[in-house]
């Protein structure tokens, strides 16, 4: 292929797509993934706060939560894991400790029934016994044997969360950071390319 057929190429197929076309487009797609990201994450931040007002209220703590979760899990630039720190970037404090307060309570009620049942049994044991000085060792003994029982233990594991974001989302932001990454490589090469061939068509 001679001169010519370059030349042809070169002034008919790229040297018309000016460079600084292409770069007005890769800045506009740029800085509109840019701010998509940032509203990714402001957004992801505003339901985390939904999150933690809905545990410290008690009111549709499950619902606020998984919106959370759905939104991190299809979403870039969401992530809320604990990376460098010990401590999960969730956690439903309130939710547990009103847990560890049901259970607590349920082990009252429950010890309050053996020690109710323990006086029953021993006064029916002792029954001509006023005093109560027998009484209360069979009460003693009737507790160890029938055993009151501590509050039940909650793992608190289960009431914190990591959520991850993908790499890439099929958003806003994801189709603008694919077309700015495009726009780039056009760029790059529609420069090489027409220096390449203004050298060669000379």
């Amino acid at each position: 292929m001679d001169k010519r057929y370059w030349h042809f190429i070169w002034t008919t197929y790229i040297r018309p797509v000016r460079v600084w076309y292409l770069l007005v487009l890769l800045a506009i797609c740029g800085v509109t993934s840019v701010a998509a990201l940032r509203n990714n994450n402001i957004t992801m931040g505003r339901l985390r706060e939904a999150v933690y007002t809905a545990d410290k209220n008690n009111d549709h703590v499950v619902e606020s939560l998984q919106k959370l979760q759905l939104y991190v899990n299809t979403h870039m630039n969401t992530s809320l894991t604990a990376g460098s720190s010990v401590y999960p970037p969730i956690q439903l404090k309130y939710t547990y400790d009103r847990l560890q307060e049901a259970a607590a309570e349920q082990a009252n009620i429950s010890n309050s029934q053996i020690y109710t049942d323990a006086q029953k049994y021993c006064e029916d044991q002792n029954s001509t016994d006023f005093s109560g000085r027998n009484r209360v060792p069979c009460i003693e003994k009737y507790i160890t044997d029938h055993g009151g029982k501590p509050a039940a233990k909650i793992p608190d594991s289960l009431y914190k969360f990591n959520f991850t974001s993908p790499t890439w989302s099929p958003d806003l932001a994801g189709w603008s950071l694919v077309a700015t990454v495009l726009f780039a490589i056009v760029a790059g090469l529609r420069v090489v390319v027409g220096w390449v061939l203004k050298k060669f068509t000379k």
